[in-house]
């Protein structure tokens, strides 16, 4: 009997569009594509409801404030978001089954690197700014990649003044899957973010052994759970303002593996599973093959 009652999300955009783009990286990558490739963003989405995913998120990752006046132009990010999500909607459209589109929360600054986060009324002040700009689209939040617990807390806080379902998910460290990448407490992060209102704590963007080990701190959680790793071989590696282009990926995760692990985080009883970073559509369906009950 397949388990029951698994919602799928999709896996990692912005390594599915490095793959079918001809043009090079650049640190607003995914964000350059709505601007000058949008078709293949939709292309992408589709593809991941095809293997089978209820729930796509936003190509808006890099559209945050701090980063696009870094590398970009602030003035583009309604723009980008409203490009980000015309592509979702556009690719939700003739769905075999119904999908939900989940707003996007990323770190501000820099994924991995909890030493670069704002301040906090700073944190607050862009995060529901991204939220404006996505509230009125979107089915659900979810705050991703979070490394450190003031920042969680920041997004978690700006995404439940939308009314939405907010779903937080860390990035913990891929030695130690107890702890996030800031050196905290993981089970201390999860516990504040609940408080502060979160529906469902996920842990994502580390490598799947230490997702495994992270969930056994979940599990304890009178919360929903799940997670979406990458498939990296040193995802903190990625400087910041870097491009991924300077990680490599690897070759052994293939759809079978990841599955493999996809039902290992079931058991320990995780009921929200997808990918993050190098996991494609072919893995995606391969977590439904194994684990949706059709």
């Amino acid at each position: 009997m397949k388990p029951q009652n698994i919602t799928l999300l999709d896996g990692g955009m912005g390594q599915e569009l490095r793959r079918r783009s001809a043009r090079p990286a650049t640190p607003l990558w995914s964000a350059q594509v709505m601007l000058d490739e949008p078709e293949l963003v939709v292309a992408v989405h589709r593809d991941f409801i095809g293997a089978g995913a209820a729930v796509i998120t936003a190509n808006t990752y890099v559209a945050t404030p701090p980063r696009l006046a870094r590398d970009g132009q602030e003035a583009w990010l309604e723009r980008l978001h409203t490009a980000a999500l015309d592509a979702a909607h556009q690719a939700c459209k003739d769905s075999p089954h119904p999908v939900q589109i989940a707003g996007c929360l990323p770190p501000l600054v820099a994924s991995y690197h909890a030493g670069l986060v704002p301040d906090d009324d700073t944190c607050l002040r862009d995060y529901r700014r991204l939220v404006a700009a996505q509230a009125a689209r979107v089915d659900l939040f979810i705050c991703e990649t979070m490394s450190l617990t003031r920042e969680a807390m920041a997004a978690t806080r700006a995404a439940k003044e939308s009314g939405l379902p907010v779903w937080t998910a860390f990035s913990v460290d891929d030695q130690n899957g107890t702890h996030l990448r800031s050196g905290e407490s993981l089970a201390q992060a999860a516990n504040a973010v609940v408080a502060a209102g979160a529906d469902a704590v996920l842990i994502n963007c580390s490598t799947p052994e230490a997702v495994t080990t992270a969930l056994s701190m979940l599990a304890e959680l009178n919360t929903p759970f799940g997670a979406y790793a990458n498939g990296f071989e040193a995802a903190a590696n990625l400087p910041a303002g870097g491009t991924v282009d300077a990680l490599s990926a690897r070759q052994e995760l293939t759809p079978t593996a990841y599955a493999d692990y996809a039902a290992r985080w079931v058991a320990q009883g995780a009921t929200i599973i997808g990918g993050c970073c190098e996991i494609g559509p072919r893995h995606i369906e391969a977590i439904k093959e194994r684990l949706i009950k059709s």
